[in-house]
């Protein structure tokens, strides 16, 4: 067998994933929020929505690079996926086709997949419903994909604009997703618990009718704004 990389039928079998406690750090919170403590980066493409607005999720990524117009490479993914992962798939943002339907939503879901997220599109939006399992995608086309190749399993990806490497923390609700590098997860998590404890004090700020605070001015006043009262 040759040693030479067959780029576009490559697939990483064992990656790098985050302490299991790191990961249970992001569950719950607003993707927001995820963002402001990964400095205000890692939303993808607003394009890119849960298709029930209830569903949310936190896991850690699989990454699928299939061409548009395919997804041979998505199984070989679900051949491999941990209990807790979220599939992250970038068919090249196609709408041409779907890149997944209901069945293999259906398998994802009994094979302990947390979540499924494209920049493409999906079909049979009922049934996908139906499995419950939180899929992520830009839209819906009823087209069905080949499967053919080229793709790849578990290297680096651009999803929704948003790099993606193995490994590394995903999140979503309603807002959206964010991407959260694995390696920066640990600080990412503690920097998760200041931003939720300031909005915190300033919802009881508001709540106590002081709906400006003093910051406002004091930064104005230092760019020199000027005040016309008439």
């Amino acid at each position: 067998m040759s040693s030479e990389p067959n780029i576009g039928f490559r697939v990483r079998k064992n990656i790098q994933r985050p302490d299991p406690d790191v990961v249970k750090a992001f569950e719950g919170r607003p993707i927001g929020n995820i963002c402001d403590a990964n400095g205000r980066l890692g939303s993808m493409n607003y394009q890119i929505k849960p298709l029930n607005p209830a569903w949310r999720f936190v896991g850690t990524a699989v990454t699928v690079r299939a061409r548009p117009v395919d997804n041979l490479l998505l199984y070989k993914a679900l051949q491999m996926v941990q209990p807790g992962d979220v599939l992250v798939i970038t068919n090249d943002s196609s709408t041409a086709t779907s890149v997944f339907g209901d069945l293999v939503v259906s398998i994802a879901k009994a094979i302990g997949v947390a979540a499924m997220v494209t920049d493409g599109m999906a079909r049979d939006k009922a049934g996908i419903l139906e499995v419950d399992l939180p899929v992520f995608v830009r839209g819906i086309n009823a087209n069905g994909p080949y499967k053919d190749g080229p793709g790849e399993v578990n290297f680096p990806i651009s999803c929704g604009d948003i790099p993606v490497h193995p490994g590394d923390i995903v999140a979503g609700d309603g807002d959206g997703v964010v991407v959260v590098r694995r390696e920066d997860a640990p600080s990412v998590a503690k920097n998760l618990i200041k931003v939720v404890e300031k909005e915190r004090e300033t919802v009881e700020r508001i709540a106590a009718g002081n709906y400006f605070p003093k910051w406002i001015d004091d930064l104005l006043a230092e760019k020199g704004i000027q005040i016309i009262e008439s």
